[in-house]
């Protein structure tokens, strides 16, 4: 969709990693402020986030762009822009941000961001910039102030704790669905399918992941949901140099390099471990298989 200064465009700005209730609840503000008043909404994120421009050690990313693009195009947003955040772009003030993006390029009518939403050159931008901004530029400005669920904050940081520590039922209840990762199903170097456990196998697109082990899981995208058990991580007893997403599928056999596939994390089952042999191993990943199975029967 293209943007001009006649379209006025509804907008919110964060990062939006996970996509979690919050971010929901405000992206369905702004695409219901859109509809009611006949405007094209739009989301804008930034790609690194600027934690992982910034950082040494960013945190575990909970999404990568794909997958938040997807996510958020299901909450019925008309446009998702996505800018490059590099040194140049760190550099900008926030009144030129303001100014050469949402007034100049888009004419927005109306901005929400999160109430302690910063932004700009050394971050110096905040609500109230953008709420004065607003009062001269003619365009609205909202907070959208923090989401609980049961006296707990729902954010990005709480749900990357509940992963870490392999709690995905509390982390499911603050991002509104179970946690998933999607990806391009490629080659691996079929030490799976040598065990007697073939797996169809994604990269995770993650410079830090937000958890790691083995996992019941389902898998999503084929010709129908599939249950089965999946390794996240850089599988030690083989001296992986690569973190890849491993999931045997049960009940298939099908040849599906190059399709995408959607792997969402039902329990935890371990921690990912380095075993002596790989027939060690091998007897672990059947206990695995077992275990895999009872919990999804529960």
């Amino acid at each position: 969709m293209e943007f001009n200064k006649l379209q006025q465009a509804a907008v919110t700005i964060g990062n939006f990693d996970g996509v979690h209730l919050g971010h929901q609840e405000m992206i369905k503000k702004v695409v219901s402020y859109a509809k009611s008043h006949n405007k094209p909404s739009l989301v804008i994120c930034f790609e690194p986030q600027p934690l992982e421009f910034f950082s040494e050690t960013p945190p575990a990313r909970l999404t990568t762009f794909t997958e938040k693009q997807k996510l958020i195009r299901s909450l019925g947003v008309d446009e998702v822009w996505c800018l490059n955040f590099d040194e140049a772009f760190a550099q900008i003030k926030a009144e030129d941000f303001i100014q050469d993006t949402l007034v100049d390029k888009l004419a927005i009518s109306y901005l929400m961001v999160g109430e302690d939403f910063r932004f700009g050159f050394q971050r110096r931008g905040d609500f109230s910039t953008l709420e004065a901004a607003g009062l001269e530029h003619g365009f609205e400005v909202h907070p959208m102030y923090t989401i609980t669920h049961s006296n707990e904050k729902v954010s990005s940081t709480q749900i990357r704790t509940e992963l870490q520590q392999g709690r995905l039922d509390p982390a499911a209840v603050l991002l509104g669905r179970q946690y998933s990762m999607i990806g391009e199903v490629i080659q691996g170097d079929k030490r799976g399918r040598e065990l007697g456990y073939p797996t169809s196998n994604i990269d995770p697109a993650r410079k830090v992941l937000p958890m790691r082990g083995v996992f019941a899981v389902e898998v999503r995208g084929l010709d129908k949901v599939y249950q089965g058990m999946a390794n996240l991580g850089t599988r030690p007893t083989v001296d992986g140099m690569r973190t890849l997403l491993e999931v045997n599928i049960f009940d298939f056999n099908q040849d599906i390099y190059g399709q995408e596939i959607e792997v969402v994390f039902l329990q935890k089952i371990r921690d990912e471990k380095r075993f002596d042999s790989l027939d060690e191993l091998k007897t672990q990943i059947a206990q695995d298989e077992i275990t895999v199975k009872n919990s999804l029967t529960v």
